[in-house]
């Protein structure tokens, strides 16, 4: 059975709506210190990676940084941390587009937290703070350790109504 196409409407319209709930969780529904964050806003991203793809993802994932930096900023804006927006969620597309078995969930989980969470955000922190790459990295490490447990467990409840949400999108 093939897999039914998802128009450029419906596509645009499914990318705006995970990028609205993604703005609420990361800045509503997060807990924000200035280099540890823990929340739930990789949800849509991962849903977005699941159903749009690696560039259906990452577009989502830049609309969602620059929207919700600029109507409900929590810092300065720093570029570098919507390329990281780009970056993880195009990697969620690349590893769960196509399979939500656990190799995918796992590949996709610890791509976001080693290269998005733990080495690009850290240095993007680093830079803007002026602190040292290590030290501002060593109590990230307890946050991306936690929160991959968490995006694992999540991503691979989300993943058994994947086969749904494409038969009603």
């Amino acid at each position: 059975m093939s897999e039914k196409k998802i128009s450029r409407t419906h596509r645009l319209v499914l990318m705006a709506m995970l990028a609205a709930v993604q703005i609420v969780l990361s800045r509503f529904l997060s807990i924000n210190l200035w280099n540890l964050k823990i929340g739930f806003a990789f949800v849509p991203i991962a849903l977005a990676g699941m159903l749009l793809g690696p560039l259906g993802a990452g577009l989502t994932g830049v609309i969602a940084d620059l929207i919700g930096a600029t109507l409900f900023p929590s810092g300065v804006f720093f570029p570098g941390f919507t390329l990281t927006a780009f970056i993880t969620a195009f990697g969620y597309g690349f590893f769960l587009y196509q399979k939500q078995d656990m190799p995918h969930i796992l590949g996709a989980v610890l791509f976001s937290e080693i290269v998005g969470t733990i080495l690009l955000n850290t240095k993007w922190l680093s830079i803007l703070y002026g602190t040292p790459f290590l030290p501002t990295m060593i109590p990230r490490l307890g946050q991306a350790v936690g929160m991959t447990v968490v995006e694992i467990i999540v991503i691979r409840l989300l993943a058994k109504y994947v086969p749904q949400l494409k038969k009603a999108i």
